[in-house]
């Protein structure tokens, strides 16, 4: 196996999947690489946490994927294309891939695993994808995510891999619905977070996250997605984790946005990425082309990229028209 991507959670996936494989990740930072190496930790991303002892680390990329039977990308979106490209000359034929990516790739609003198909041609593309924190599972909290693969059979046999005692893994055919519910859930905990920080209540917080969900099924059903996905782990759980845990990264980031800061300001103390802010940019861009009403992601957005704040926001949407709860248009 082999893990590109030294940040929480790719670090969480390869100490899981050293349990089961011999297991190199790669990491940017040398530093990173060799304290995975030597220590058998990510002090950086996961402080004191110890990771499976067989688990490698590395910064060389030939090394790392090599002699890989199965590639996993936990690189962020706005780097997974360069890394992938970079590791592309050392990666044996036909090998799948399989993305850890929650977002979408801003300059060409593809998806990782269409990435995948353009650089890697050929090789099965898949992704991984439920509600996991990843300082939660590295510590052998119970959890569980989906790996959805073209195949079921793929899918199937990858998800041993993965699949520990307290890590359950389900599987799926739906790659599309799995890696949109992963890109929207991030906008919707940005939402979710203004409330925190405005102070806007639990009524609220849960009149958001229900709404959100209405809106990421029909985004994903127009693209093509299976609605019982977003029911699901990488659907229903992962917006309910990443919009409620203290721990997720997105919520932070609207938090500290209803507190009042810029969106300059938050990004300058944060020490990993938070999808959500370049995610929203392409959601509304798709949403715009396809004729999809999007009332929470185009509030993220205006407060995001338009200099907007929560306050607005929240006024904005309660300002639109309720319809028929299931069938209607809107907030």
């Amino acid at each position: 196996m082999a893990v590109l991507g030294g940040g929480s959670w790719g670090t969480a996936v390869a100490s899981i999947v050293a349990v089961s494989a011999p297991t190199i990740l790669w990491a940017r930072s040398a530093e990173v690489a060799e304290d995975i190496e030597i220590n058998h930790r990510n002090s950086k991303y996961l402080g004191d946490v110890e990771l499976t002892k067989t688990l490698q680390g590395t910064d060389d990329m030939e090394r790392a994927v090599a002699d890989a039977d199965v590639l996993v990308m936990g690189v962020p979106s706005h780097g997974f294309r360069e890394a992938l490209e970079n590791a592309a000359p050392y990666i044996r034929p036909w090998i799948p891939v399989v993305s850890l990516v929650k977002g979408l790739e801003q300059s060409t609003d593809m998806r990782m695993t269409e990435i995948v198909a353009e650089v890697l041609p050929g090789h099965p593309a898949g992704v991984l994808a439920g509600p996991n924190i990843a300082s939660e599972v590295v510590a052998g909290y119970a959890a569980a995510a989906t790996i959805a693969m073209p195949d079921q059979n793929s899918a199937h046999k990858l998800a041993e891999l993965f699949r520990t005692e307290r890590f359950r893994i389900y599987s799926t055919t739906d790659v599309l619905g799995v890696e949109v519910a992963g890109a929207l859930k991030n906008v919707f905990a940005i939402a979710a977070g203004m409330g925190d920080g405005a102070e806007a209540g639990y009524n609220t917080k849960a009149m958001v996250i229900t709404r959100a969900l209405h809106e990421m099924t029909r985004f994903g059903e127009c693209l093509g997605g299976d609605p019982k996905t977003f029911s699901g782990l990488a659907g229903t759980g992962d917006l309910l984790v990443t919009c409620t845990s203290p721990a997720s990264r997105n919520r932070r980031v609207g938090e500290e946005l209803g507190r009042g800061k810029t969106i300059e300001q938050v990004l300058a103390g944060m020490n990993q990425v938070a999808e959500g802010v370049k995610a929203v940019s392409v959601v509304m861009d798709m949403a715009n082309r396809m004729g999809i009403e999007m009332p929470i992601a185009t509030e993220v957005y205006g407060v995001v990229n338009e200099g907007r704040t929560a306050e607005d926001a929240y006024r904005g949407l309660l300002r639109s028209t309720p319809g028929h709860e299931i069938h209607g248009e809107g907030w």
